[in-house]
């Protein structure tokens, strides 16, 4: 019986080298696949909803948590999608990786000024994608309330890159890893 944090923190499986050398991969499926593990989780993720009228989540792992808790405080749910996944006029972000560049879009019509907005996702590490995510749902003129995450990876210093980049936004970390 899953009925702790704990106990569904330690569900949470490391594959080392994946997607590349040098990378340990945090795997969710097995805590998401469980359903005392995933409610858990999702019940302290949307325990800093106050006041949000939509959740944005990060493609693709966000989406997961986001939806949920979306759903279980009847908010909107929105998505931030990698490039070309959006089928009518998108804002766009784009922001570097290790070994590149990435973008993340979303519906121009999708938020306005009078929205609230949580962001959500799953692993904070390098905050680049994070970052990105503020700052895109930021071009909507909707205001955002801050950030939650299911886990923080803190010596990869994505909490201090989104201080830089978003000075006081707020982040929710529920697991170091």
């Amino acid at each position: 019986m899953i009925d702790s944090l704990s106990k569904a923190q330690a569900l949470i499986k490391d594959v080392s080298d994946y997607p590349k050398p040098g990378v340990i991969f945090k795997d969710i499926t097995p805590l998401v696949a469980n359903a005392q593990a995933f409610t858990l989780c999702v019940d302290a993720m949307a325990g800093s909803m106050s006041g949000a009228t939509h959740v944005a989540g990060l493609e693709a792992r966000g989406f997961v948590f986001a939806a949920a808790i979306a759903a279980r405080h009847n908010l909107g749910f929105v998505l931030l999608r990698k490039p070309g996944k959006l089928p009518r006029e998108v804002h766009k972000v784009q922001y570097a990786l290790e070994y590149g560049f990435d973008s993340l879009e979303l519906h121009k019509d999708q938020l306005g000024n009078l929205d609230k907005v949580i962001i959500v996702d799953d692993v904070l590490a390098t905050g680049g994608t994070l970052s990105a995510g503020i700052t895109l749902v930021g071009l909507t003129g909707a205001e955002i309330l801050g950030s939650v995450v299911l886990g923080e990876i803190p010596f990869l210093n994505g909490r201090k890159k989104i201080a830089v980049d978003h000075p006081g936004h707020r982040i929710e970390a529920i697991f170091e890893f």
